[in-house]
């Protein structure tokens, strides 16, 4: 027996004042819903209403019977409708994983800019340069800068996307000389990101991806796993090495590194927003990505 739903139809059987009446309110038969009303009083083992060819009215039994289903009822409904509500309010703790150089850089005035239009969101951010399990840390949502995302049971949603810039100080350059080729590239200092997919540049012309090695033959080069340690490491004129623009463009702009061989590019990074399939996504995910999305090519651009 379904129990809410025959608490309904009794309800409604009392609040209308007969079998008939609730009957064509209910869309069903009077013979199908005297039918339920025997089943509840013989599912209860009681008399709960008195019935004759003309007039039907509750026993003492019925009575409380029907307070009690008009308390529960309501309250059902009342949870129902907090919960929904709850549902539809971008509130809740939103647990969110993102490198250090990008959240530092790029994202951080997004953040701010973001918390302000949900009050309610409290914001739980973790930054870490190499790649969580987003599901087993338990974050509703991973910001991952790849070239490629490998396969996953996760939805990846791409943001934007960053172009790799090959980058030196004027003070290296004028001490080491300025590469006209990528062959010249082998008499320099190279300074790669240890957790990137691919080291090095592309040579369009050649269609080659040399390694770091292969760059610097000798061994000449150094590494570091964070991407705002390598560009100081650039400015403080230790070498050559790709940064991404959202780091490479500010500093090229106050002359502080310059550009050098732009022919020569790293495979472009994306951006993506990765969070766990769902069925029903969580209004504070949605809100989320969908900031974003909209916000964050301005903000790069700006950058």
């Amino acid at each position: 027996m379904d129990t809410f739903n025959t608490m309904r139809t009794f309800r409604r059987i009392v609040e209308l004042g007969g079998l008939a009446k609730a009957a064509e309110d209910l869309g069903i038969s009077p013979a199908g819903l005297s039918k339920q009303l025997r089943a509840l009083e013989a599912h209860l083992d009681t008399v709960l209403i008195q019935r004759t060819t003309r007039s039907m009215s509750l026993t003492e039994t019925g009575r409380t019977y029907y307070a009690d289903c008009c308390r529960i009822l309501d309250e059902l409904e009342m949870l129902e409708r907090s919960i929904k509500q709850q549902s539809q309010r971008v509130s809740g703790k939103l647990r969110v994983n993102a490198p250090l150089s990008f959240a530092l850089s790029t994202l951080s005035p997004l953040l701010a800019e973001f918390l302000k239009q949900y009050p309610d969101l409290q914001l739980d951010l973790v930054m870490e340069d190499r790649l969580v399990d987003a599901v087993a840390h338990g974050f509703d949502v991973s910001i991952r800068l790849r070239n490629t995302l490998e396969d996953s049971t996760l939805i990846a949603r791409r943001l934007a996307s960053l172009e790799q810039k090959l980058c030196a100080a004027p003070v290296y350059l004028e001490k080491y000389g300025t590469p006209e080729t990528a062959a010249d590239l082998h008499r320099h200092k190279i300074l790669n990101y240890s957790l990137a997919h691919t080291q090095g540049v592309t040579n369009d012309s050649e269609a080659q991806e040399p390694d770091s090695n292969a760059l610097s033959p000798n061994g000449d080069h150094s590494q570091v796993n964070n991407s705002l340690m390598l560009r100081d490491l650039l400015i403080a004129g230790l070498g050559i090495g790709a940064l991404p623009s959202f780091l490479a463009d500010p500093a090229i702009r106050d002359g502080k590194l310059q550009r050098i061989l732009p022919a020569l590019v790293n495979e472009p990074r994306h951006i993506y927003a990765v969070y766990p399939t769902s069925r029903h996504l969580q209004p504070k995910v949605k809100a989320f990505v969908d900031f974003l999305s909209q916000h964050l090519p301005r903000a790069l651009q700006v950058g």
